[in-house]
C-alpha cells in the first residue's frame, strides 16, 4: 500500500494526491500522512463519497496516519471531531444549475472599511428577502469571518441556509484566521470542492 507524506501541504493537495492514487487500478489503498484535522476530515469526505472504508489514527506531534481503503470493511474511525457538518459539494461533480455567490472579504467595495462592513451586512440581508433563494454562498479567505460567532451576519445567513442556501466556508482559511471552532452558520469545505461548484453550469457572483 502506497504511502503519501502530505505533511505541510494544504488542502486541496492531499485529496487530490490520494483520489489519483486510489484511481490507478491496482491500488488497493493508501495511507496519507498529514499534520492538520482539516486534511483528515476532507479525506474521510472523499473516501465516504467514493464507497471507500476510511480510519485515521493520531500520532505524536499533531501527526495523523489517515488509511484508505478500496470496498474494505469500514474501520473504527478515530476522526477528530469539528464543528458543523463537512460539504460534499463539487466532490463528485458539479450541481444543477444556480446562482452561486463567492465572498472573499468581511466587506464590501473599496474606501471605508466601517462603510464595507455596513454594506457586506445589507448585501447579505438583501439576498435573503429575494424571492428565489440562492444556490450557494461560498466564503473564503476574510469572508470566513462573517460565518462565525460575533458576525452580525449570522441570523441572516442562518434564515437563507433555512430556505435552502448551502453556505460554505473555506476550511483552509477558517484554519489559518484561528476561526475553525468559532464556525456559526454552513460547512466547511476544501478549495477541492469549492473549484468544483465554481467550474460548474450556473451563475456566479463574485464580490
Amino acid at each position: 500500500m502506497n504511502v503519501l507524506d502530505m505533511r505541510g501541504i494544504q488542502c486541496p493537495i492531499p485529496v487530490v494526491r490520494a483520489k489519483k492514487e486510489l484511481e490507478r487500478p491496482e491500488c488497493s489503498g493508501v495511507i496519507v500522512i498529514v499534520d492538520n484535522e482539516i486534511a483528515v476530515q476532507n479525506l474521510k469526505k472523499m473516501a465516504d463519497g467514493k464507497g471507500h472504508s476510511f480510519s485515521a489514527v493520531p500520532e505524536d506531534g499533531g501527526i495523523f496516519r489517515a488509511t484508505i481503503l478500496k470496498g474494505g470493511s469500514r474501520p473504527t474511525e478515530t476522526v477528530p471531531e469539528r464543528p458543523a457538518e463537512r460539504s460534499d459539494a463539487g466532490r463528485n461533480g458539479p450541481e444543477a444549475p444556480g446562482i452561486t455567490v463567492l465572498v472573499s472579504a468581511d466587506s464590501l467595495g473599496t474606501g471605508s472599511e466601517d462603510l464595507g462592513k455596513i454594506l457586506i451586512k445589507g448585501f447579505l440581508f438583501s439576498l435573503g428577502e429575494l424571492d428565489n433563494p440562492i444556490t450557494t454562498i461560498i466564503f473564503i479567505n476574510g469572508g470566513v469571518r462573517l460565518v462565525v460567532n460575533g458576525s452580525n451576519t449570522i441570523d441572516d445567513l442562518r434564515g437563507m441556509a433555512e430556505r435552502g442556501t448551502k453556505i460554505l466556508a473555506c476550511g483552509t482559511c477558517l484554519n489559518y484566521y484561528g476561526l475553525t471552532e468559532s464556525l456559526a452558520v454552513g460547512e466547511i469545505a476544501d478549495m477541492y470542492a469549492i473549484a468544483g461548484i465554481l467550474v460548474g453550469p450556473g451563475k456566479l457572483v463574485s464580490l
